[in-house]
């Protein structure tokens, strides 16, 4: 059975690219554009979560928060995506596995998906 990993990310572009990498490495994709249709999901089955920090409704790490604090989803990685903010920003807010700078290496992503996924 195929891995399954959430993906919250409002911009349609990268969304789109995140999701093909991914579906192209064999994962099954759920993805969000806004933090209120990522939080109405149940989050069933969810081997990793990647979230955007920045979005349109909210903060990414506000919601790597709340999955951390949840009973079916605190021990799911979390890994965090950002253009404008920092490594330690992002260590130092929620207990995220890892981070990823936008823009993005292709491979960069997948091998961070992969260990996070593996190491879980």
């Amino acid at each position: 059975m195929a891995k399954k990993i959430y993906v919250l990310e409002d911009d349609p572009d990268i969304r789109s690219i995140i999701e093909m990498i991914l579906i192209d490495e064999e994962y099954e994709v759920m993805s969000f554009s806004t933090i209120n249709e990522f939080m109405q999901d149940k989050h069933e089955h969810a081997d990793l979560f990647l979230l955007d920090i920045r979005l349109p409704d909210g903060n990414g790490i506000n919601v790597c928060e709340a999955l951390k604090k949840g009973f079916n989803t605190k021990k799911v990685p979390v890994l965090m995506m950002s253009a404008h903010s920092s490594q330690t920003e992002v260590e130092n807010s929620c207990s995220a596995q890892g981070f990823i700078a936008k823009p993005f290496d292709i491979n960069y992503l997948i091998n961070q998906v992969g260990y996070s996924i593996a190491h879980n």
